[in-house]
């Protein structure tokens, strides 16, 4: 009898043991299923995976080498309450890493290279930027300027490429010296310059819906929100007034976001009045070559500019895509190559990004479309997580 009582306590404090375990375990796996080296992607640890309620003081180990990681923490809601953590792991091609959750004593202070923000002083740009590309859209007073006639209006929905050379921050300087300098951004001192013209052209990534043989677009946007910046990602809130495509009323507002290391900001609409979208890139002078590849997802335009070449691109996930169009016409800055993308509860998914041949990473034409190839694979395998 005392035998079977021991047996029995021991069987107890084992299971109390493993409960503890399994309730305290603080390691996850990262899991690459791809045969490329993953580096630059975001992973999203949410508060339900973390199943905690606050996770302001939370940070991420590497297991094997007992490194921290860069993290992020971002309130998607803008009510003060931390949603998730972002960090980009390094991971080798098909295989798994290991990675623990820790509390920190500090919050490490971080470079918000990953940044965006309105401008008002430029009439009322929103602009956005990382380390390696920046982008602008335009809003309702450089709308109502154009419309009155005034210098200096953009009437546009267009999303505008800034070319930057450096890996550092350049919006505020750039809007500095434009403003408050003899100098001028549209002249390259060693850091690049902006010398992408938009006009009413989709730009790298605005959209239309197209009905018979025309495409129909919004003016400017008209309200915005800034959702986070940092060292990983910058993302923001946009809303158009709703606009007419035929005598279809669309309603229209995005989520933009850009993470570090990436040429592609990933555009996230919400549409109502239309089952499907058309995400545009500009053909400037039509002196470029379109190619697109509907199994992979991706449109891509590469073409001389200034005393360089760029490249520019549309991706969309395989859920979303369904065909690409070179609309060639011979009104002023109406010529663009459409991704066509489905409208799935009112949700619309994509990537647009561009890459100048002047930062010195693609040199030609292939170059860009292997890495536009590689970014489609990556996005439609994504990494996942899962608890150790």
């Amino acid at each position: 009898m005392n035998i079977q009582k021991t047996f029995t306590l021991i069987a107890i404090i084992a299971l109390l043991f493993s409960c503890n375990s399994k309730k305290e375990n603080t390691v996850f796996i990262v899991k690459n299923s791809l045969n490329l080296q993953r580096s630059f992607e975001t992973v999203s640890l949410t508060k339900e995976f973390l199943k905690k309620e606050t996770i302001d003081s939370i940070g991420i180990k590497d297991v094997v080498t007992g490194k921290i990681i860069t993290t992020q923490l971002v309130d998607n809601e803008g009510d003060g309450i931390m949603d998730e953590i972002l960090f980009q792991p390094e991971i080798a091609p098909n295989s798994e890493k290991e990675f623990e959750v820790i509390q920190l004593k500090e919050i490490p202070i971080t470079e918000a290279i990953c940044y965006s923000r309105f401008v008002p002083e430029r009439t009322d740009d929103y602009t956005w930027e990382n380390n390696k590309v920046a982008f602008r859209i335009f809003g309702p007073t450089a709308q109502k300027m154009k419309e009155n006639g005034t210098p200096g209006g953009t009437l546009s929905s267009g999303v505008d490429a800034w070319l930057k050379k450096v890996d550092y921050p350049i919006i505020n300087k750039w809007y500095h010296k434009e403003l408050e300098t003899n100098g001028s951004y549209h002249e390259d001192n060693g850091e690049g310059l902006d010398n992408f013209h938009v006009g009413v052209s989709r730009g790298v990534g605005g959209i239309a819906i197209k009905k018979d043989t025309t495409y129909y677009f919004s003016k400017n946007f008209t309200k915005w929100r800034t959702i986070t910046t940092g060292p990983i990602r910058t993302s923001f809130y946009v809303e158009y007034a709703d606009w007419d495509a035929a005598g279809n009323t669309i309603k229209e507002s995005r989520i933009i976001s850009l993470d570090y290391g990436n040429y592609f900001s990933k555009f996230n609409s919400t549409i109502k009045g239309s089952n499907e979208i058309s995400a545009g890139l500009t053909l400037h002078e039509k002196d470029g070559i379109v190619n697109s590849n509907t199994k992979e997802g991706w449109t891509s335009y590469w073409q001389p500019h200034g005393n360089s070449e760029i490249g520019t691109a549309i991706i969309v996930p395989e859920n979303h895509i369904l065909s690409f169009e070179k609309y060639d016409t011979p009104i002023t800055d109406l010529s663009n190559a459409y991704a066509t993308i489905k409208v799935i509860n009112n949700q619309a998914t994509y990537y647009s990004g561009f890459g100048w041949k002047e930062r010195k990473e693609f040199n030609s034409q292939q170059e860009w479309e292997n890495y536009v190839r590689d970014f489609s694979k990556k996005i439609n395998s994504p990494i996942t997580t899962k608890w150790e």
